[in-house]
């Protein structure tokens, strides 16, 4: 096997090798089907299987409960930001929405081309650099939902906690930090994210939403812009992702067989901890970008001194195996994204090379 890399782009984004050992054993012949996945339709019964054991995987590791639906959608969690307010803003109604990141900005965006979208909270003026303390977060009592997005990936921000709504729905993207911690997933509503920084390849959006809410769904709306249509057909009214689907479940399985999100969880403490150490360690050279309070577990960002260091610490991390750490291109800087796949050992190293770095720069 070529060497592997130490994988910190953002999305797509480091895959388990467990779990792409398993892709390739049984890509050419599925499990005696005599084709690929790949080939396969999604009518077919090897594949109707793999969507039902995804969808119950999900159920299990996120701890929903019955009255929660799994959907797999296509169009990353961008088309999200429009589906959800054109399925849940009703007629003359207004949805709130956080504003931490370029993610959350775009999401309220969307809402206001189709509604109205009340800020209720902004960090712009701050450069993105925080999240909201929960009582700052404001909104009026009739809002059809507020909407949040739990771990920004451009800032490197993350909530730590969560706003209690009471009576108004909460509804979360949560593409950068879905099943990387425990949490109790049965307070949202609504939970979208793009499979392909956690839960697998790019191509498929898992969708959870609560029944109460999924009942307050406008009608009317085009077949495939309606989440009840992936409700009443298990996701398959069209082709779906298929091989997207298929490598999330195998990622699922790999999480459960971690020990799941319980032991997840565990790791990337460690691996978090052990990073911002090396950045505050050397806090005149390695420099956090974030509120250490809103510090993210997935995505972490700093500078160095000048943009010429920091170029070259990406040209001879790239050297030392290390690849995909470039800011992205609208803050600049480092970022490392640190999601499941990248294990504690891949940070021990990266951290043995900052240190180096520093001493040799």
């Amino acid at each position: 096997m070529a060497k592997r890399v130490v994988n910190f782009n953002p999305g797509p984004a480091a895959l388990p090798l467990e779990v792409l050992k398993i892709v390739q054993e049984e890509l050419l012949d599925y499990q005696g089907s005599g084709m690929s996945i790949l080939e396969s339709s999604h009518r077919a019964k090897e594949f109707e299987a793999v969507n039902d054991q995804a969808m119950a995987l999900v159920h299990e590791i996120l701890g929903l409960g019955a009255d929660y639906q799994v959907l797999f959608m296509g169009g990353g969690a961008s088309t999200q930001f429009a589906l959800a307010p054109m399925n849940f803003i009703p007629a003359g109604g207004t949805a709130a929405y956080v504003d931490t990141g370029e993610f959350a900005f775009k999401a309220m965006k969307e809402a206001q081309i189709v509604a109205k979208a009340h800020i209720a909270f902004s960090s712009k003026a701050e450069k993105y650099a925080r999240v909201p303390k929960m009582s700052e977060i404001k909104y009026p009592e009739d809002v059809a939902y507020l909407h949040i997005c739990s771990n920004n990936t451009i800032e490197g921000t993350q909530f730590h906690e969560f706003p209690e709504t009471g009576k108004i729905p909460l509804v979360a993207d949560m593409s950068s930090d879905i099943a990387s911690r425990q949490l109790n997933f049965n307070k949202f509503a609504m939970i979208y994210a793009g499979a392909q920084k956690n839960l697998g390849p790019a191509g498929v959006t898992l969708v959870v939403i609560r029944n109460d809410f999924l009942a307050k769904a406008k009608t009317g709306l085009p077949s495939m812009f309606t989440y009840k249509t992936y409700v009443d057909n298990k996701s398959l009214y069209n082709t779906p992702p298929v091989f997207a689907v298929y490598i999330m479940k195998l990622v699922l399985e790999w999480i459960k067989k971690q020990g799941g999100l319980a032991a997840v969880e565990k790791v990337n403490v460690a691996k978090k901890d052990l990073l911002y150490g090396a950045i505050d360690a050397a806090p005149d050279y390695y420099k956090g970008t974030v509120e250490k309070a809103s510090r993210s577990w997935s995505n972490v960002t700093m500078r160095l001194p000048t943009e010429a260091l920091e170029d070259k610490f990406i040209a001879d991390a790239k050297k030392e195996g290390l690849i995909g750490m470039k800011g992205h291109r609208s803050v600049g800087g480092i970022r490392f994204s640190i999601y499941n796949a990248v294990s504690l050992d891949d940070i021990k190293k990266t951290v043995d090379f900052m240190e180096r770095f520093h001493k040799a720069n």
